[in-house]
Formats: structure tokens, sequence, C-alpha cells
């Protein structure tokens, strides 16, 4: 009786969800977009590095939106696309199988059409392959500027994969095209930093940005799944050497730090997530099994050290706050890939559970962070909806009857 009133709720959750996010074209803010301010724009304050970066850290930081008043516009950012095109070829999928309280197949279909050409459309082509980037300025806080639309690795990587998705659900030659050019990019245009036996990838082809395991990670990720769909062995073996980079500075006890430098070194839970889910995804279009015992030790700690026993998830491996909604989304993902959702089922359900009961909005919106004090409500379409979004299609893919 609990289960089925769990899935009961968990599927309004889901419709109240997608009905938001359809009703918004999909279009909505970002934490980082505060330098989409056309108010700032008018502002001498946007030549200063500092200013802009406590201009961007002030709308992330606040509980209250201020962006309506500031002139921020709600636009479409290209990894919240790839994120709702990923979800909406699970539905796809679900849909074809008979599960269609979804959306019926023609319907499901038609959106990713309009997906995957939106994707098409924010593409950047002054790149070796097509690449994508987020729909604002930000900011870093080493002082570096990157323009907005600027490609990075872990943007294209989502897109890509979504439009190979897309291939896979609608057999459309010029979405597998498209994705395999981004490996041009990755290969090409990315800086790579020695690190260990390998290297790691730069976050974008402009400087900084060049020691984060998750992003390298996310370019190997690519080019195996490039791999798969062209057989290019210079794509498998590169991506081989940025995957065992990373697992050479995996900590012994089956963790990662965020990245080399040290700030970076926190322990996280949705990062953590993300090495996994690029590791698993290098092992399954390559065939080359070598980082099985790394795959297994990272997945044992993240499992034993990112959720509570109640279903809370954790944002660092030695606190809980602020509890970002890629923590609870995360784990459907990682479990999938992973081919581990049958075993933890309990667990994913208690994480669902929870984050409806404490991070859904009544109209449907899921919120960016919960804090000790005040906590961040505002919707965030690419952060937490998108994100969102996806990670429950792959709850309702995998979830099997008790």
């Amino acid at each position: 009786m609990v289960v089925s009133k769990l899935k009961y709720k968990s599927i309004a959750s889901f419709l109240k969800l997608k009905t938001y996010c359809e009703g918004e074209d999909f279009k909505g803010w970002d934490p980082y977009d505060g330098l989409n301010s056309k108010v700032f724009q008018a502002l001498p304050f946007k030549h200063w590095a500092l200013a802009r970066l406590a201009w961007i850290q002030g709308f992330k930081r606040s509980p209250i939106n201020f962006r309506e008043l500031l002139l921020v516009p709600k636009q479409y950012n290209s990894k919240g696309i790839g994120l709702f095109l990923l979800g909406y070829c699970n539905l796809y999928e679900m849909a074809l199988k008979g599960d269609s309280k979804f959306g019926e197949p023609k319907d499901v279909l038609t959106k990713i059409h309009e997906l995957a050409n939106l994707l098409d459309k924010f593409k950047k082509t002054n790149y070796s392959g097509a690449c994508w980037g987020y729909n604002f300025d930000w900011q870093a806080r080493r002082l570096f500027l990157f323009p907005a639309y600027t490609p990075t690795v872990v943007a294209t990587t989502f897109c890509a994969e979504a439009l190979f998705k897309a291939y896979q659900v609608t057999k459309e030659e010029k979405y597998k095209v498209l994705a395999l050019s981004s490996a041009n990019f990755v290969m090409q245009d990315l800086n790579r930093t020695p690190h260990n036996t390998g290297f790691l990838f730069s976050y974008s082809a402009l400087n900084g940005n060049n020691t984060v395991y998750n992003a390298s990670l996310l370019g190997a990720k690519l080019l195996s799944l490039c791999y798969k769909y062209s057989g290019n062995e210079d794509y498998k073996n590169t991506a081989e050497q940025a995957v065992r980079a990373a697992c050479d500075g995996q900590n012994t006890d089956g963790s990662w730090v965020y990245g080399m430098l040290q700030v970076q070194s926190w322990i996280d839970s949705f990062h953590t997530g993300y090495n996994l889910d690029a590791i698993s995804m290098y092992q399954a279009c390559t065939g080359d099994q070598q980082f099985s015992s790394n795959l297994e030790k990272g997945f044992n700690y993240y499992i034993a050290n990112f959720f509570e026993e109640d279903g809370t998830p954790k944002y660092y491996n030695n606190k809980t706050y602020p509890i970002d909604i890629h923590c609870p989304a995360q784990l459907f993902v990682t479990l999938s890939k992973l081919d581990q959702f049958e075993n933890h089922q309990d667990l994913a359900d208690k994480v669902l559970k929870w984050a409806i009961k404490n991070m859904q909005s009544k109209t449907g919106y899921f919120y960016y962070q919960l804090k000790r004090g005040w906590s961040s409500k505002i919707s965030y379409m690419r952060w937490s909806n998108a994100f969102m979004f996806n990670a429950m299609t792959f709850y309702f893919k995998e979830h099997k009857p008790s």
C-alpha cells in the first residue's frame, strides 16, 4: 500500500513538473545568469571583474529572486534542452512499450524533434566540431570571464548524449551526424593537462578550469559515445587516457575530490555521480573493463556516504547542507547507468519521496537548494527542473512493481 501510494504521488509530481516546463516552453532563469540583467549591462560596473563576480554571486546566493525586477530574461539553455531531450527519449521508449501515462508516442516524438532541432539551432560553428555553451556571461572566481555561449565540455557532452539518444529512438541520421561532430571539439579544441599516467581535459577551449575530474571525465564519456557510433579508435584511446588519469587520482576509499587545486578539495555527491556515469559509459561503449574495480569502489562510496537512512540526500561526504536538487536527482541516473537500480530501489524510493515532499513547489517546479537558514526556492529551468525531469524519467523507466 505504501509503495502504490508513493508511485501515485511520484507520477502526479512528474506530471506537474512536465506541465510546468512545457508551459514555460523550456525557457527559464539560471543560478548564474545575473550578468544577463539589462540593468547591470547599463552600468559602468560591467567592465570590472570583481563587480561582475559579486553581482553573479549575489543573484546565486539570494533566496529572493530579483531577476524580473532587474530585467533578466527567461531564455533557453542548451544543457537544459539536452536534459529535457534525454528525458523525452526515455518517455518515448516507455510509451512504445505501452506505458503512455506521460504521453502518447506521437506527442512525445514531436517534443523530441522540437528539442533536437533547438540543439541544432544553438550549436557553435566556429570551433572544430559542434559544441554548446551557456546563455550567459560567467565570471570565474579567478577573474576570468567566459562570454555567453562559450562552449564547454559539460554542456557539449550533455547535448551530444541527448542527440545520440534522439538518433537511437528516431533513426534520424542528422542527429547522429551532429553529435559525432562534437568529437572534433573535444579532440582538437580542449586543452590537456598531464596528470598521473594520463591527462585531464579542460572545461573549455579557453584558459583555466583544467583541474576538474568530472569535467575531464565528461570529455571521455563523449568520446566513448562517439567511438560507439563511429568505431574511431582514436576516440577510444584518448578517452582511455582521461579515464585512467581520473582513476589514478581516486582516493583509496573510492572517493574523488572535485579537483586538483587546494580550493577544490571537497568531495560531493552529484559530481561523484558524474564520474561514475562517465566511467560506466566508457566501459559500456568500448568493452574495456580495466577500471571495473575503480567503478565498484566509487559506487560503494557514493551509496554509503551521500544518503541518510530516511532518504535525505547529502551535498558533501561530511555534511548535509546545502542540499542541492542535483543530489537526489543524480541518484536515479547513476543507479540506472550502473545497472544498480534493482539493488537499491528502496533507497531510490526514499530519496524521491523526500525530494517531492521537501523540494517541489505546488505549481510543479523544483527548488534549487535547501539550507539550514533561508533556502533558495527559486525556479531554475536548467539547474533544477531539467535535471530533475531527466532524472525522474530514469526512475520510472527502471522502477519495478513491488
